[in-house]
């Protein structure tokens, strides 16, 4: 499964890989992006099973982003692992499409049940 990880913080992009490969998701394939403006090039060219993104990124938002896939019909598995997971924020992703929300700090089982039914074990 090619998985990508979209965060403006080059450290949280590898906290979430470790993550999930603490998870149990290991021998993945796992792209990086640094905004979403970045991660959309990215997925025209070879589009990811599944994108991890953060909300709040310079240039182009994780809502951005995923309003944005919708209108080119480019539809991945898509969730948001954000520190912000107010029920208004919850409300819009869904809204938006994304599969899931997974709030920092997050652990390897939190991880582990929102990713689950679109990776398998």
């Amino acid at each position: 499964m090619n998985i990508m990880v979209v965060d403006d913080s080059m450290a949280m992009r590898m906290i979430v890989m470790k993550t999930l490969r603490e998870a149990g998701f290991e021998g993945h394939d796992i792209t990086q992006a640094a905004d979403g403006a970045q991660a959309l090039e990215l997925i025209k060219e070879n589009a990811p099973d599944l994108v991890l993104c953060d909300w709040n990124m310079p240039v182009m938002t994780g809502p951005e982003l995923l309003e944005t896939l919708n209108e080119e019909k480019i539809c991945p598995k898509f969730g948001f692992v954000t520190t912000e997971a107010t029920p208004v924020m919850r409300e819009k992703a869904a809204e938006l499409g994304a599969r899931f929300l997974i709030a920092k700090p997050f652990t390897p089982e939190s991880f582990e049940t929102a990713l689950t039914p679109f990776i398998g074990s």
